[in-house]
């Protein structure tokens, strides 16, 4: 049994601690606490910046050659471009000569169908200003805003309303 060598334990003085040591943790935490308490007075000096004034710009009044087309379809199949009514057989003339006013990327008509108006008729609208000459078809369910409608109170040329009837008791 001499050539045996015995195992020897030694055991701890104390258990072990699983406790996290903070005073590290608070000695950093005050040095970035005095850190920022330093550099913060420095962040808020002021740099004078010289801007120019500002002017006010002026828009010049809408052109009345740049008004919007709108094509209002009725229920029984009439044709109307911005509330002047006109035969469904010069619709596409009509609108050809005023769209060859316009610029090229200015052609853009919009429609506006009553509800009750036929689908088809639609359609044979939208083809009619296609063949005008429009680019762009859209259909609106409001009037555009720089539409001159006669008879609304865009129209500067149209008539002040009428007032209405008071009720009847």
């Amino acid at each position: 049994m001499a050539g045996r060598k015995q195992r020897q334990w030694v055991k701890p003085a104390s258990a072990p601690n699983s406790e996290i040591n903070v005073t590290p943790l608070v000695d950093v935490v005050l040095v970035l606490l005095i850190i920022f308490m330093v550099v913060t007075p420095l962040l808020e000096k002021d740099i004078l910046v010289r801007v120019p004034d500002t002017e006010v710009e002026e828009q010049p009044p809408p052109d009345p050659d740049d008004q919007q087309l709108v094509v209002q379809l009725d229920k029984d199949g009439g044709y109307s471009i911005n509330t002047e009514k006109i035969q469904p057989a010069d619709y596409v003339s009509r609108l050809k000569r005023m769209l060859a006013a316009k610029k090229p990327d200015e052609k853009i008509v919009f429609f506006m169908a009553d509800d009750a108006t036929n689908y088809g008729r639609l359609v044979v609208a939208l083809d009619g200003a296609r063949a005008a000459g429009a680019k762009v078809l859209g259909m609106a369910t409001e009037l555009p805003q720089n539409a001159v409608i006669q008879g609304t109170e865009a129209d500067p040329g149209a008539a002040p309303p009428a007032p209405a009837p008071a009720p009847a008791p």
